[in-house]
């Protein structure tokens, strides 16, 4: 039997990181002459081209692109390998790269990942804060918080909570405009979107009934958080996540309507690579982060 190139594929993922020879050479601690030919005899091997090259430029080719994630995974997967064997013995230690919504990050993850590193001073962290999704195997994450009803996906997904939501405005914009009781009024109202969810605000009741509504009003953001101004001067009504407005809500800046209705459930998630090879450092930090957000996610309606 003829065994896979495996020097080779971490080659090619590690150029596919950096983006060049040179920049893959250095990050490996080897040559550039070394990187070129582990590629080369990798695509002698392949019977394809896996990179365009000029003088200037170094792009992928249709093949490369579509074997690049084979090559990460190859990477991963045997760089966990190593790492367990020797965090068996050893206390965890290494980078870790995260990315998780802004404000929860701010808020919730931040103290959190204090009291970490704290704990776990031979451990890195690089957070990447962000209200768009990231392509986490694309990007090299190894571990993602996400607020959704998760599609199915090749990834690796936790659960870590429920997250309530409320429809929120100024007690000065319903004093002017009218406190709707029911979600159809809201078509007659104000609304601003949050345009990393798409479709409409679908609301039931506890007698079954059903409405659904597409926000539009003066303002859409791809961050809750760059609402609550807008929000808190009266000019419009939002549909967001308790962490982003309960404060306001608690402080009487903002007010929940339609207490009455509910909207399809939201939970976090934790969400890792599909490897099932896991750095002792990764597991760590996901057995952290699994106890401190458990009962956190949950708070009392306003």
């Amino acid at each position: 039997m003829r065994l896979p190139d495996l020097e080779a594929w971490a080659i090619f993922a590690s150029v596919v990181e950096h983006r060049s020879f040179s920049a893959a050479a250095d990050a490996i601690g080897t040559s550039k002459a070394t990187i070129s030919k582990a590629i080369s005899r990798l695509e002698a091997r392949l019977g394809q081209s896996l990179f365009h090259r000029t003088s200037r430029r170094l792009t992928l080719t249709e093949s490369g692109t579509a074997l690049a994630e084979h090559a990460r995974r190859i990477l991963a997967d045997a760089q966990a390998a190593e790492e367990a064997a020797h965090d068996a013995a050893t206390a965890p230690a290494g980078l870790i790269r995260m990315t998780a919504p802004t404000t929860l990050g701010m808020v919730q993850l931040a103290p959190m990942l204090a009291d970490f590193l704290h704990d776990h001073p031979g451990i890195e962290i690089d957070l990447q804060l962000s209200d768009t999704k990231v392509d986490i195997v694309a990007e090299g994450i190894d571990v993602a918080l996400r607020i959704a009803n998760l599609p199915d996906s090749s990834l690796r997904a936790r659960r870590l909570g429920p997250i309530r939501t409320f429809v929120v405005a100024a007690p000065a914009y319903l004093d002017r405009r009218g406190r709707p009781t029911h979600p159809a009024q809201l078509g007659e109202h104000a609304c601003f979107a949050y345009t990393n969810v798409s479709g409409p605000w679908r609301f039931t009741n506890a007698h079954g009934e059903e409405a659904a509504l597409r926000p539009s009003g003066p303002m859409r953001s791809n961050s809750g958080d760059a609402m609550l101004p807008a929000l808190r001067a009266g000019l419009g009504i939002a549909l967001l996540p308790d962490f982003i407005v309960g404060e306001d809500v608690a402080r009487g800046t903002l007010e929940v309507i339609l207490s009455d209705w509910s909207v399809p459930a939201i939970a976090l998630h934790l969400m890792t690579p599909p490897s099932n090879l896991r750095p002792a450092r990764v597991e760590t930090l996901i057995a952290f982060l699994t106890e401190r957000f458990r009962g956190l996610c949950v708070t009392p309606a306003p």
